[in-house]
């Protein structure tokens, strides 16, 4: 190791990443042609950004032709909390571990930027820095960098990290020396597959966005299918269960960025609460977090569905009290929720009373299938 990459580890432990290793921007190619069979299966469902994209995403050096090395950062988020434990408390909403504390792409761009700005001070070298929004396959190249491996849930393990940590990337036009790729340690461990409410795993090392909580939850735009609905439980935003259950973690310890920390509110939050959030009441408590991205509507389809799903019958008010709500995808939910709670006779004069009045056709065939 140069004096350049051992003072670049040394500014990125000060910064709080867990760990850096450093890939040639080509050497996860075979990537590109695992995108393209997930594509060709039509498994991104409404992610049509990833089939834009493609092209790029196979080789950083199509995104930027002057890159010679991809530096790659890991920044850990282990929990506190049990994340399975939650699912146990059916009135209250279980929200991704990764999104309790401050958005992550604010929290460690602003770190990957102070380090960047560093290594072309140092290299004399231009750099670009990226944190899950761009176009890069950060999880093959992180592999190929030796920070961890994709597991059988598609996401990176690491024996030091477990499953819990968030990636960064920069990409440099100065030749830096690179490290060892790191082998799959998974071994028969199947633990990820076999938990999956969903089942979204065809088979290992492939995913099924369509059918996966955390894509139906915070991507998926539309009505989610009723087939997927009592699976969600209550998880309202996001799905921790693969990641949770990984032999791996045992080796992770608890996330040392504040930042990340979970917000004491967003652990265990009642879905009777978040049901009645409008649209400026949902930008104020989510206004630092993850969450946000959802919107509003998307967010309350999700504590519909957890209502519907929670058995507590005293619940079916809040449920009722959106059947107004201006969003159809609101309203649609409302009704499923109602249809699991209520009576079959007060459900029927709900329906006899709102359905008459209704005029969006998914809505209306909720109340048609209930």
């Amino acid at each position: 190791m140069t004096a350049l990459e051992e003072k670049l580890r040394d500014k990125a432990r000060e910064l709080g990443f867990a760990g850096l290793r450093i890939a040639d921007p080509g050497a996860a190619a075979k990537a590109g042609d695992r995108l393209r069979e997930f594509l060709a299966l039509g498994h991104e469902g409404d992610m049509t950004w990833l089939r834009e994209t493609a092209a790029r995403r196979a080789d950083p050096r199509v995104l930027w032709p002057d890159a010679r090395s991809a530096i790659l950062l890991a920044m850990s988020y282990a929990p506190e909390i049990d994340p399975l434990a939650r699912l146990e408390a059916k009135d209250t909403g279980v929200i991704s571990t990764y999104a309790l504390g401050r958005d992550y792409h604010d929290v460690i761009k602003g770190k990957l930027k102070h380090l960047a700005q560093w290594l072309a001070k140092e290299s004399g070298q231009e750099v670009k820095v990226f944190v899950d929004t761009a176009p890069l396959m950060e999880k093959p190249l992180s592999e190929a960098a030796g920070l961890g491996w994709q597991g059988k849930h598609t996401n990176l393990v690491s024996r030091t990290l477990g499953s819990w940590f968030f990636l960064g990337a920069i990409l440099s036009a100065a030749h830096l020396r690179r490290d060892e790729p790191e082998s799959d340690h998974c071994g028969t461990c199947r633990a990820c597959l076999d938990i999956c409410p969903t089942r979204a795993f065809p088979a290992p090392h492939q995913l099924d966005a369509r059918r996966c909580i955390s894509y139906l939850t915070i991507e998926h735009k539309g009505h989610i299918a009723r087939e997927f609905r009592a699976a969600i439980g209550n998880r309202i935003y996001g799905c921790d269960d693969c990641l949770a259950v990984c032999p791996w973690n045992k080796f992770a310890s608890v996330a040392h960025e504040a930042k990340l920390k979970a917000r004491a509110d967003l652990i265990a939050p009642k879905l009777a609460e978040l049901a009645r959030l409008d649209d400026q009441a949902f930008r104020k408590l989510f206004s630092a977090s993850p969450v946000k991205r959802s919107g509003r509507d998307r967010f309350i389809r999700n504590v519909l569905i957890a209502i519907g799903n929670s058995g507590d019958a005293e619940l079916a008010a809040e449920a009722e009290s959106r059947l107004a709500d201006q969003s159809a995808l609101v309203r649609a939910m409302a009704v499923w929720a109602l249809s699991r709670l209520l009576p079959e006779r007060d459900f029927a004069r709900l329906r006899e009373r709102h359905a008459a009045q209704e005029t969006d056709d998914a809505v209306l065939t909720e109340w048609q299938n209930a």
